[in-house]
Formats: C-alpha cells, sequence, structure tokens
C-alpha cells in the first residue's frame, strides 16, 4: 500500500485562523461520488479545549440512517488527507493522512508531514503517528487513541453535525421563496434536513508545534479522498 499512488476524488476547502471556527460541507451532488466511500460530507478545523491544539475534522459517506450505520465500515482504498497551507500560497505545505486497515478495524494516522508531490495524487508519507480502533456504533462512549507526539484520534459513525434547511434552500433558488423561514429547530431554519442520518467521522486532534511556522497565525486547510490506482 506505501508504494502506491492515490487519485483525488473528492475534496472540500476551507481556511481558519488559530483562534476561530470554519466548516465547509457537501452532501451526495456529484454523481461521481454519490453513495461512495470518497463522499466528503464535511470539514471542521477549529482550536481544542487545549489552546495549544487544533482539531481536524473530516466526515464521508452521509445521509445514512441508524439502519444502514449499523453495518457502515471504512474503506482501506480509500485514503482521507488533509492537506494544510502553511504560507498561503494555496499549496500543501504538510499533508495528514488516515487509512483505514481492514485486518485490525483500526484507523491509522500519517503526518503531519512534507508531502513528496502534490496535487490530486498522493501516496503515503512516513511513519504512523497514531492509531485508533474504530468506534462501533451504539458504542457507549468513543475510542481515542493517542500518539507518542500527542497526536489524538478518534474515527467511526457519528450523528451529521450539519445544520441546514435543503427544502427551503431548493426554493429560494426556484425563485419560489425569498429568505429561510422563522427559526424552529434551529437559528433561521424551519428544520434540519440532516436531522437523524449520521457520517463516518475521523477527528484528529494536533499540537500547533507540529505545524511548524505558520504565517500570519492562518492555515488554509482541504481536505481530500484519494483512492487506490
Amino acid at each position: 500500500m506505501k508504494s502506491k499512488k492515490l487519485l483525488l476524488t473528492g475534496i472540500i476547502t476551507a481556511a481558519v485562523v488559530t483562534g476561530g471556527i470554519i466548516f465547509a460541507a457537501d452532501h451526495k451532488d456529484a454523481p461521481a461520488v454519490t453513495s461512495q466511500t470518497t463522499d466528503v460530507t464535511d470539514l471542521y478545523v477549529f482550536r481544542a479545549a487545549d489552546p495549544n491544539n487544533l482539531v481536524f475534522v473530516a466526515n464521508t459517506q452521509g445521509l445514512h440512517t441508524p439502519a444502514e450505520t449499523a453495518t457502515l465500515k471504512f474503506d482501506p482504498n480509500t485514503l482521507i488527507e488533509f492537506n494544510i497551507d502553511t504560507n498561503g500560497d494555496a499549496k500543501e505545505d504538510l499533508v495528514m493522512q488516515g487509512i483505514y486497515d481492514a485486518s485490525t478495524n483500526s484507523m491509522n494516522i500519517y503526518g503531519p508531514v512534507a508531502p513528496s508531490e502534490t496535487g490530486v495524487r498522493s501516496k503515503l508519507e512516513g511513519a504512523v503517528t497514531a492509531s485508533v480502533a474504530v468506534t462501533a456504533y451504539g458504542a457507549a462512549a468513543p475510542v481515542v487513541g493517542t500518539g507518542a507526539t500527542g497526536i489524538k484520534v478518534f474515527a467511526g459513525p457519528r450523528d451529521d453535525p450539519f445544520f441546514f434547511d435543503l427544502n427551503q434552500y431548493k426554493k429560494i433558488i426556484a425563485g419560489m421563496a425569498t429568505g429561510f423561514l422563522p427559526a424552529g429547530s434551529g437559528p433561521g431554519f424551519a428544520s434540519d434536513t440532516f436531522a437523524g442520518t449520521n457520517v463516518m467521522g475521523l477527528v484528529v486532534e494536533v499540537p500547533k508545534t507540529l505545524l511548524g511556522t505558520v504565517t500570519g497565525g492562518k492555515v488554509n486547510v482541504w481536505v481530500e479522498t484519494k483512492k487506490k490506482l
């Protein structure tokens, strides 16, 4: 696996100032990845409870019912890759990669590390820096793994955290409505389209010191899923 290259199949981008929070979302609207393990639904990056750390979240495989989630799995041939631009040139200076090991039912994390190549192709970089058993659906508590460098990682099913009234949005786009309805179950929205659905989440908490020098205290982050060739 390590010598194999992987080809880009899905991407979401965002930017974060070290003291803030940002997210980007996309749910099943690209035909090539709909219902695939490469379908990226959300990217979140925010400061951890420990202000010396940043949290990176990549959610994939969205809109699953509880019944479907019971058998949902990560794919050992799908790489989840956080790309981190630390100097503002829109090119990844560091990558942090997650790959599922089916034989041990665990998620292995590589990086953060400078990539040997950039763009739409990747390979696993460096050594495993953290590993965690995938938390089972319905588990009483999440399983969290900690690596030697202080990286913490969680992998497993979670309720989709993205809140949006998709039906009202479609009406606005079609000219049938002028705005979102008064707050119902959330601010500015009448209903949450994603309520009751689940995603497969990969959460990695990283000490800021592992990101090296960050120009202007800001990093640009995008997440990609890539399939093994």
